[in-house]
């Protein structure tokens, strides 16, 4: 079966598989494997590493990134589902927030390949750290696994231009372990319900990721 686009700019598809047109030619991120179409080399984007795919998988209806949007992204890690926006991206920017310094080694080296990548060694509950060197982005991108999800994002908001879309990829286990996934789920949109933010989608992720809800959020 050939690659074929999808209705979200950047992202194909080759059978059940989602892609992203590869970036950096002939290199692999996680062990994903590579397709060759017409049009170029692709990456296969496996919904079961990536919160972002996953959500695609479920039926997500909201998909802000473009060629030259500019991303923050919450907890980046070593670099999976970052690398895929950063080939949606190609002409942007995508600012890739990572506590761990593990996982940053694995982002900073990512990030010498691909030069829309910018790794930042933070804390995303500090915005304030980094936020000077980022300025205003066009899309906020969250998925933190610590117990304030809600609040980490909130606080990233003044970052995020008017009008832009943020998404927050809850960990129900992370916010609460003895609460079960809905009850966390419901309390995160009570706090973005008091944020200056319009909910504009939800979708559970499952089967692919296991009591994760992802929030799509346009900001007022």
């Amino acid at each position: 079966m050939p690659v074929r686009s999808t209705e979200w700019e950047g992202v194909y598809t080759d059978g059940p598989w989602l892609l992203t047109r590869n970036l950096v030619p002939g290199a692999v991120v996680y062990g994903e494997g590579l397709v060759h179409g017409r049009d170029g080399e692709f990456r296969r984007w496996d919904a079961n590493r990536s919160k972002l795919a996953a959500y695609l998988k479920r039926g997500g209806q909201v998909w802000p990134f473009r060629g030259r949007s500019s991303v923050l992204y919450l907890g980046a890690g070593s670099g999976t589902t970052a690398s895929h926006v950063s080939d949606v991206c190609a002409d942007g920017t995508v600012a890739a927030v990572e506590i761990s310094p593990r996982s940053f080694r694995g982002l900073l080296a990512l990030s010498e390949k691909r030069p829309n990548l910018i790794p930042i060694l933070g804390d995303a509950a500090k915005p304030e750290s980094y936020g000077a060197r980022i300025g205003s982005v066009d899309v906020l991108y969250q998925d933190v696994a610590q117990r304030d999800q809600d609040g980490i994002f909130l606080r990233n908001l003044d970052l995020l231009r008017s009008g832009g879309i943020g998404f927050l990829m809850v960990k129900s286990r992370s916010a609460d372990v003895s609460a079960s996934p809905a009850t966390v789920f419901d309390s995160t949109k009570r706090a973005l319900a008091h944020a200056r933010v319009d909910l504009v989608d939800f979708r559970y992720l499952e089967p692919f990721q296991a009591d994760h809800g992802a929030f799509v959020v346009r900001k007022s």
